[in-house]
């Protein structure tokens, strides 16, 4: 499936207290840093807990996801899908999602650095894999892959380059072949969406852009030229969250991800999110983890790793959510 058209570039603005330390985290999954490409499993993309997958966020590389076992959802730009064995996920830089992925669920994750790829699609992308010999062909290239990773040696990054393009023609060769067989279970590039997916894919879009502005969902309703009840309707019906509860899942993972950082101080992550005191953004975090950002903090640097509390708890909106 494809989640459609271009998406705007993210908007530049100043944040010097916290925006250097921002892309550190990705240290923590990514010990081979100096390199273009990685390969990592889905557990390894959340190494301080399940929230760093299950709440809506994205990452600055493209990342392209072979699920070989068990099952899951995914939200891509506002659209939740099921997922399961024998999925891929293309993903480019920039794209809002999230991943629930189940207990057995194994998959594979390679993160390019963003550059010049033109053989990648430029949406998203959710392909089932029903044939075979495709399906090992995939499997031996990521093996490829990982094993080019694991053993540095001369023109290191130019290989594992040279071989994630191997995995880019595969994609492009099965959305080729999906697309002249008309398949409908695995409807990629199939270009028809209701007005109500493209709402939410415009939604998504706005809100990775604004998520720091601290606007209210009224507010992204009328950016978008739609009612509030219209827009909160239309994202529980494709996504299975409110348009308000997705403003705020997006804003607590950026909170915990700087909390998992020794600074910026609080209050300056308090102000880089849109918070109007570091008061109203220690009842935010404590409401949804039932910790204190000093906690968070701390909980971070040991061996704990605290937990986002149950959706089912009471909400708490930022900036009013409505």
């Amino acid at each position: 499936m494809s989640f459609g058209g271009e998406r705007a570039g993210p908007r530049d603005r100043d944040r010097s207290d916290v925006t250097l330390q921002q892309s550190e985290y990705m240290a923590i999954a990514d010990a081979s840093r100096g390199l273009p490409l990685r390969v990592l499993t889905l557990a390894q993309m959340a190494p301080l807990g399940s929230w760093q997958s299950s709440l809506p966020h994205s990452r600055p590389e493209h990342l392209f996801i072979w699920i070989t076992r068990g099952q899951g959802r995914a939200m891509i730009r506002g659209l939740r899908r099921g997922i399961g064995t024998n999925n891929v996920l293309y993903l480019p830089p920039g794209t809002q999602f999230s991943l629930e992925i189940g207990a057995q669920c194994f998959g594979q994750v390679i993160l390019i650095d963003d550059g010049d790829h033109r053989l990648l699609p430029t949406s998203a992308q959710h392909l089932r894999v029903r044939d075979v010999v495709a399906q090992g062909e995939l499997s031996s290239i990521v093996e490829m892959i990982q094993r080019e990773q694991a053993h540095p040696q001369a023109l290191q990054a130019e290989a594992l380059v040279a071989k994630f393009n191997l995995a880019a023609v595969w994609l492009r060769r099965q959305m080729l072949a999906m697309l002249e067989e008309g398949d409908r279970v695995s409807p990629a590039l199939q270009g028809r969406e209701t007005a109500g997916q493209r709402l939410c894919r415009r939604f998504s879009d706005l809100l990775e852009q604004e998520f720091r502005s601290g606007r209210s969902m009224a507010e992204y309703a009328e950016m978008l030229d739609v009612t509030p009840t219209h827009l909160t309707r239309v994202l529980r019906d494709n996504s299975g969250i409110t348009a308000a509860d997705l403003i705020t899942q997006r804003v607590l993972h950026e909170a915990r991800q700087l909390l998992a950082l020794p600074n910026p101080p609080v209050q300056n992550v308090a102000s880089h999110l849109g918070f109007g005191s570091a008061a109203y953004f220690t009842r935010f975090i404590q409401n949804h983890t039932g910790q204190t950002p000093s906690a968070l903090r701390r909980g971070a640097k040991g061996d704990g790793k605290p937990r986002v509390q149950s959706s089912g708890g009471p909400q708490f909106r930022h900036r009013g959510g409505v």
